[in-house]
């Protein structure tokens, strides 16, 4: 049945402000659905990783222990552990004459910083698509209610020049206005719980993360394997 109402009534009737105000917010709905769906399976995925730990601490050396990383391009695991032996390899050979300033640093402290860069490198790759749902979920309810306002505004123009003021000749304009309002809420309520819900699973993959160079810390500096779970 057709119908003088609705969304498709309010695109062919709006002008070009209120139509970029609805593609502004299609396109922040679709790309929000985007990143959510890619940064929960990315999340998943490296939620699986977790459990290669135990293989690595019971590997009779340090090399097999990298080896027994799967996706070793993608693995964060792996990139920390790789990047620990390269950086106590690369302090151990330098001579006391040609030592390089950050590594005026003790072996410790040295090793200490390079997994600590490594682990912040990987936490900042996490945040990817993050600042984009924080905007969207702070600026999208504004866009919408601006578009209300807009709608709202050339409603009233056109009922004034029309010079009818019925109940039915009024509902129908503002309440098709009214509809920017829920679509910028529409667009911004999964943004805002997404943006929630993917910076705790940060969080919690970033903790796992520090135990882990932690571990690598401590066999690097006393030559003793941490077992996980201990």
């Amino acid at each position: 049945m057709n119908t003088p109402f609705g969304l498709a009534n309010l695109w062919l009737e709006g002008d070009a402000v209120t139509r970029f105000v609805a593609l502004a917010l299609l396109t922040c709905s679709i790309v929000t659905w985007v990143i959510l769906l890619s940064r929960i399976w990315d999340l998943r995925r490296l939620r699986k990783l977790t459990v290669e730990l135990d293989q690595f601490w019971k590997a009779t050396s340090y090399d097999q222990g990298l080896n027994a990383f799967t996706n070793q391009a993608n693995n964060p695991f792996y990139q920390i552990a790789k990047s620990a032996n390269t950086a106590s390899v690369h302090h151990q050979s330098q001579s006391s004459n040609h030592r390089e300033l950050l590594q005026t640093l003790n072996y410790s402290e040295w090793m200490a910083r390079s997994i600590k860069n490594s682990i912040d490198s990987v936490a900042a790759s996490l945040q990817k698509g993050l600042t984009f749902l924080g905007s969207t979920g702070a600026t999208t309810p504004f866009i919408g209610l601006f578009g209300t306002v807009w709608g709202i505004y050339h409603a009233l123009i056109a009922i004034s020049s029309s010079g009818n003021a019925q109940i039915d000749q009024v509902a129908g304009p503002i309440g098709e206005a009214l509809i920017m309002t829920a679509l910028g809420l529409a667009v911004a309520i999964p943004a805002v719980l997404g943006f929630n819900a993917l910076n705790r699973a940060n969080k919690l993959f970033v903790a796992d993360l520090n135990r882990f160079g932690n571990d690598l810390l401590a066999y690097f500096v006393t030559g003793a394997r941490v077992k996980s779970g201990e």
